[in-house]
């Protein structure tokens, strides 16, 4: 009873992790992020929709910077420097 029991908990707790990744691959979508274009392109301070985009996709950005496309968009100097007035920080992936 006791081994069904831990097996049960083990399987709910891998069923729970895979939720959670599919949850966090749906919510990334960089074209999301084109609020921010502006800031990118001129260097002007982001607006409010580009940083409430930017926590909202916090949890994406080691996957941009994994991406060979979207890399070059994220370590533009003056896309580091959006983020960091959003008071977010690049993450060390």
């Amino acid at each position: 009873m006791k081994k069904i029991s831990i097996a049960l908990m083990l399987s709910l707790v891998v069923m729970v992790l895979i939720k959670e990744v599919h949850v966090a691959e749906a919510a990334c979508n960089p074209t999301e992020l084109s609020s921010c274009a502006s800031s990118v392109i001129s260097a002007a301070k982001p607006s409010r929709a580009c940083c409430s985009k930017l926590r909202k996709q916090k949890a994406c950005l080691c996957g941009y910077l994994k991406d060979p496309n979207l890399r070059k968009y994220v370590n533009f100097p003056n896309a580091r420097k959006a983020v960091s007035s959003c008071g977010i920080t690049l993450p060390q992936c």
